[in-house]
């Protein structure tokens, strides 16, 4: 199964492509979608979404994954993530793709074995999961390919036990 994994953000969205088994991954493609603090955001918005939809028509995944929305402390931030989910959902929605949305918690569980586990623990084994050379610059693109790994391993456990 390919799997595309996403992390949203506003200046930064991480992506993640990977082929598993739900055993064993591969990462195809991984990195950020970057935009300018300075762009009004329906620009911002709309460069997300055009790099989305490239992402998905060269790796032609079948299934995406997003995490589910957070609690943020700040209702200002948490709105224009919100936006960037929702932009991410419309592109998935738009090529058809089964969409997985899972809690930190269950990506950190299932990535790591803990699901307060820190961010440099998901990128160590993120990489080591996926049999990296050298580690993932970007934590973006670290999460993307963990929810990737978390909605790859959730669907083989589901169709071995036959749900």
């Amino acid at each position: 199964m390919r799997v595309l994994g996403i992390d949203c953000g506003t200046e930064r969205t991480g992506y993640g492509v990977i082929s598993s088994d739900g055993g064993r991954h591969r990462a195809i493609a991984f990195g950020v979608i970057r935009t300018s603090p300075r762009d009004p955001l329906q620009i911002r918005l709309a460069r997300i979404a055009s790099e989305l939809r490239d992402l998905i028509q060269t790796h032609r995944p079948e299934a995406a994954a997003v995490e589910e929305v957070f609690h943020a402390v700040n209702a200002k931030t948490a709105l224009k993530l919100a936006h960037v989910r929702g932009v991410v959902l419309l592109a998935v929605a738009e090529a058809k793709l089964p969409l997985g949305e899972y809690s930190p918690l269950a990506i950190k569980t299932s990535v790591v074995g803990y699901g307060r586990a820190e961010k440099h623990q998901v990128q160590l084994m993120v990489r080591s999961l996926l049999a990296l050379d050298k580690p993932i610059e970007s934590e973006d693109a670290a999460d993307a390919l963990a929810v990737a790994i978390c909605h790859a391993t959730r669907v083989a456990v589901a169709e071995r036990l036959g749900a």
